[in-house]
């Protein structure tokens, strides 16, 4: 009657399901208090009550990227149009030459005038066929910085913003925590 009875596999069953259960609560409780810290920050930073940390450098790069971006799409956007109507006249160009090629069958008298009309837009059909490939890389590559290298950088900048606003609601609740009475509760959190 020395020992306590072990404990059967259904209580250490119990014990490892309770354990977990209070580690997920103890995640989402400090999920929820970093999220409560963090809205409380940004609403105190948008009616200006609140302090924030800039790095004006920093900020002046981003603004400058954001600039760049949209200038890029711009120019992504023209290159689209550009490409889309350089294919309908080279498609227009291939049409005419086929035109002449059969009237030049069809026309003895104006064979020879008819046969150079259909050779040349031909050739110019070849050539903005190359030249619509080489625009096509163009917006390929515009397409890939904007919307892969500059987006990806974004993504990086709205995390740096996020652990900014992390920050600030931190260093805020120690400011007021340190401006607080000195009592048992505040020295625990401080």
């Amino acid at each position: 009657g020395l020992h306590p009875p072990h404990p059967g596999p259904a209580a250490a069953g119990e014990e490892v399901v309770r354990g977990i259960a209070v580690e997920k609560f103890d995640i989402v409780k400090k999920w929820g208090i970093n999220t409560y810290k963090c809205t409380k920050q940004l609403i105190s930073e948008r009616f200006g009550r609140g302090s924030r940390t800039v790095d004006l450098e920093l900020e002046t790069q981003i603004e400058l990227l954001r600039e760049t971006k949209r200038k890029y799409e711009c120019v992504l956007q023209l290159a689209r149009a550009l490409t889309s109507h350089f294919y309908s006249l080279v498609q227009t160009q291939h049409a005419l030459g086929d035109a002449f090629s059969d009237l030049s069958q069809k026309s003895p008298e104006l064979q020879e005038e008819f046969g150079y009309n259909a050779e040349t837009q031909k050739l110019l059909c070849k050539n903005g066929e190359t030249l619509l490939g080489a625009v096509n890389f163009f917006v390929s590559s515009i397409n890939t910085l904007v919307n892969k290298t500059m987006e990806d950088t974004l993504m990086t900048v709205k995390q740096y913003e996020t652990a900014r606003l992390e920050y600030d609601a931190y260093r805020t609740d120690l400011e007021e925590l340190s401006l607080g009475p000195r009592d048992a509760g505040t020295l625990c959190r401080l």
